[in-house]
Order: structure tokens, then C-alpha cells, then sequence
């Protein structure tokens, strides 16, 4: 039974991902179409993203410049790197590897950025310190309302920071482990066994991920009523969509094609076609994204007003409103 069930699989269904020239040489008019779109479109976010750069460059001082640059990258590289993979498809770990890395980096950028736009560490503390601090958010705490609001302090920014900095650290240094240990044999996503590189790995991202991800959306939730002039609302929903689609949409490709729903197609394996289908889809989300990114950040930069002259015009409203009550 098990001899006739092993000869109706087709060999190339068990094999590695094809050669970059054997994807080539079987691509038919509508795939090379198909191929050539995808990877213009990676070009254009690309280029996009290299006008920015230059335009951010001369528009604004360090360290604010840095991190939008940082920040605006993240579709046009997730792009680029999801083509590379497209045409090379053994290549896809690594490819994966430097766009997991590259939105780590994000992430704490993020965070960052929000405290830039008010004008740096030390007039965040002078502005919100004892301010207290809604921290029941997503992704750890949404659902927790009963929370204690925790007082703005030098020490609690820190631990904001450090908690987004560690997944940059910690992803990257794993994300090369896991490289390694694939060059070895040893890292394999479908192989679930206990004593598997990968059962261990993955989880325990995970765990960093939603730790790094909990102190970006605090100080979201409580400061971005100060940053609406600044359109911080589209900018963290660009965020989170990245983080959407490169991780959680990638995910469920994979387990789909770990299960066997995504079908074989020689000479990709279910699991390498899963990738493949991942890839194509990263780079035209990624291109659309990378237009909204160029629309949002490339804009006049004014300096935010401060905390003195918003209780300046308030008090002028109030009392030109009691003048005005006054005369009635």
C-alpha cells in the first residue's frame, strides 16, 4: 500500500527548491509577465525609497533624519528582498532572515520617531513626567482593563526603550543562528520533532515579538493626540500592516503549506510554493505600501509646537470666550 501511495507522488515534490535557471528556463509567457511586473514593481519601491532618503536628508536634522529613513525602508526592503526570493528560491532564508531583521529595527524606530516628533527624550520626561500612563494595550494587554495607569518616569521610558530594543538585538542574533544551523541541516520549519532547532526557535521569537511590540503601541495610545498634526495615525497604521502581512500572512502560508493545502507544483515542493506565493503577494502589498510611505513622510517638516504655547492659545481661547460672554 505504502509503495503504491510513494508512486503516484511526484519526485520533484520531495525535492529542494529548484536552481534560479530552472525556474527560468519553465516559465511560460504568462509567469515571465507575471515576473517582470512583480519586479518592477520592486524596482519603483525601491526608487521611491532612495528619493526619500535624499529628500529626508536635506530637509531634517540628526537624529529625526535617521530614523525616518530607517522607518520609511521597511516596505521597499521587505520588497526587494521578497524579489530576490522570487527568482531564487533556495535562497529564501536568507532573504527572510534580512527582512525579520531589517523590521526589528523598525520597530524600536518607531518608538523612537514618536519621541522625536516631541522633541527628544528630555522633553518628553519634561512634558509628560507623573503623567499616568494607560498600559493595558495590544498585543499582551488589550484585554485588561482593570490595569493600574503607571506614572511617566525617566526609569519607565527606559524600560519602554529596552523593550523594543531587545527584539532588534535578540531577533537579529537568532535569525543568524537559525541561518546557520540551516546550512547545517539542523533548521528545518517543518521539521516539528522536540528535538528540532525549529520548536524551539520560533516560540520563543514569538514571546520577543509581542514583548517588543507591547511598549510601542503604550506609548501610542497615550501620546498621539499630540501628534495628529503630524499624521502619526497613518504612519502607525503602515506599521502595523507591515507587521501584518510580513509576519502573520507569511506564517499562515507556511503552515498551509506544511499541511498540504497549498498543492504541489513541480518543481516546487508544497513548501517551496507556499514561499513562492508569499513572495509575489509581499512585493505587491509592499508596493502599494511603499507609495502611501512616500505620500506620508514626504511632506514639510515644522517644528511641533510645545506644551507652553498650547497653554498659551488655550488660555487665550478661554479668555477671549469670557470676553465674548462678558459683552453678551
Amino acid at each position: 500500500m505504502e509503495e503504491s501511495l510513494n508512486s503516484t507522488v511526484d519526485p520533484a515534490c520531495l525535492q529542494e527548491p529548484p536552481l534560479a535557471m530552472d525556474v527560468i528556463r519553465q516559465l511560460d509567457e504568462f509567469e515571465i509577465c507575471l515576473y517582470s511586473m512583480l519586479t518592477f514593481m520592486s524596482c519603483v519601491s525601491l526608487v521611491l525609497y532612495l528619493e526619500l532618503c535624499v529628500y529626508i536628508y536635506k530637509k531634517l536634522p540628526c537624529p529625526k533624519k535617521t530614523t525616518i529613513i530607517w522607518i520609511s525602508g521597511a516596505a521597499p526592503v521587505i520588497a526587494t528582498m521578497s524579489c530576490f526570493g522570487m527568482w531564487i528560491p533556495r535562497a529564501v532564508m536568507i532573504t527572510d532572515m534580512t527582512s525579520n531583521c531589517y523590521f526589528a529595527v523598525v520597530v524600536y524606530k518607531v518608538l523612537v520617531l514618536m519621541i522625536e516628533e516631541l522633541g527628544g527624550s528630555n522633553v518628553f520626561l519634561d512634558r509628560f513626567s507623573g503623567t499616568n500612563f494607560r498600559i493595558n494595550t495590544g498585543p499582551c494587554c488589550c484585554c485588561c482593563p482593570c490595569l493600574p495607569r503607571v506614572p511617566m518616569s525617566r526609569r519607565m521610558l527606559f524600560l519602554l526603550k529596552l523593550g523594543s530594543l531587545q527584539y532588534a538585538i535578540l531577533k537579529t542574533a537568532l535569525s543568524v543562528l537559525a541561518v546557520i544551523l540551516w546550512t547545517n541541516g539542523n533548521f528545518d520549519l517543518s521539521d516539528l520533532e522536540i528535538t528540532g532547532a525549529a520548536i524551539w526557535l520560533n516560540p520563543f521569537i514569538g514571546v520577543l515579538t509581542i514583548t517588543s511590540l507591547w511598549p510601542v503601541a503604550i506609548i501610542f495610545m497615550n501620546i498621539n493626540s499630540f501628534l495628529r498634526s503630524l499624521r502619526i495615525i497613518p504612519k502607525y497604521a503602515m506599521y502595523q500592516l507591515i507587521l501584518v502581512l510580513s509576519q502573520l500572512q507569511t506564517s499562515i502560508i507556511n503552515i498551509l503549506a506544511l499541511d498540504g493545502t497549498i498543492a504541489c507544483a513541480p518543481p516546487f515542493s508544497s513548501q517551496a510554493r507556499g514561499s513562492m506565493l508569499s513572495q509575489q503577494m509581499m512585493i505587491m502589498e509592499m508596493f502599494i505600501i511603499s507609495l502611501v510611505t512616500w505620500l506620508l513622510y514626504h511632506r514639510t517638516y515644522d517644528p511641533l509646537p510645545s506644551e507652553a504655547h498650547d497653554n498659551e492659545q488655550n488660555n487665550t481661547a478661554a479668555l477671549q470666550a469670557a470676553l465674548v460672554e462678558h459683552d453678551v
